[in-house]
């Protein structure tokens, strides 16, 4: 396992063709020196958050053992946060990073009537989204970002 100092600072992750090197990712809920978590735009998962690392690595055991425990500490305090907030059905956590090679964590709340329960949000569409409970679940959405906040611990941001 990596090191504190054997990560790239984020300043000098490689930013030339990683998608989350050159941007948030999503709407920023809230950034640490080692994380950042943020809002996906995705029309039927109203919630569905990122959590995604600063610096540029591509897998878990590239980080170092207390990395490790913050990242997940986060990723579990938005699941946390969505359950309080939006009262999902279930909760589906992925790190893939096939597509884009930057460790990240996807925390997707799911309901019995979304697109495509019971199926993963990339499997095939099992029926329309209802837009009035669309409109009530992205309503909750800034409650969401602040229950996000008030659960992650705070640490200063590296200059």
């Amino acid at each position: 396992m990596a090191h504190d100092h054997d990560l790239p600072a984020a300043d000098d992750a490689p930013t030339t063709s990683c998608p989350l090197c050159l941007a948030d990712g999503g709407e920023l809920v809230l950034r640490t020196d080692l994380l950042r978590v943020v809002l996906v735009d995705e029309p039927d998962y109203p919630g569905y958050c990122r959590v995604i690392l600063n610096a540029h690595a591509r897998e878990m055991t590239d980080l170092a053992p207390a990395q490790i425990a913050r990242l997940m500490g986060v990723v579990f305090a938005v699941e946390d946060a969505q359950r309080a907030v939006l009262n999902p059905l279930k909760i589906n956590l992925a790190s893939f990073g096939n597509m884009t090679p930057h460790l990240h964590w996807h925390v997707i709340p799911r309901w019995a009537d979304d697109a495509h329960f019971p199926h993963p949000v990339w499997g095939s569409r099992q029926r329309e989204s209802d837009p009035l409970e669309l409109t009530v679940r992205r309503a909750l959405l800034p409650r969401l970002a602040e229950e996000i906040r008030s659960r992650v611990p705070s640490t200063p941001v590296a200059a």
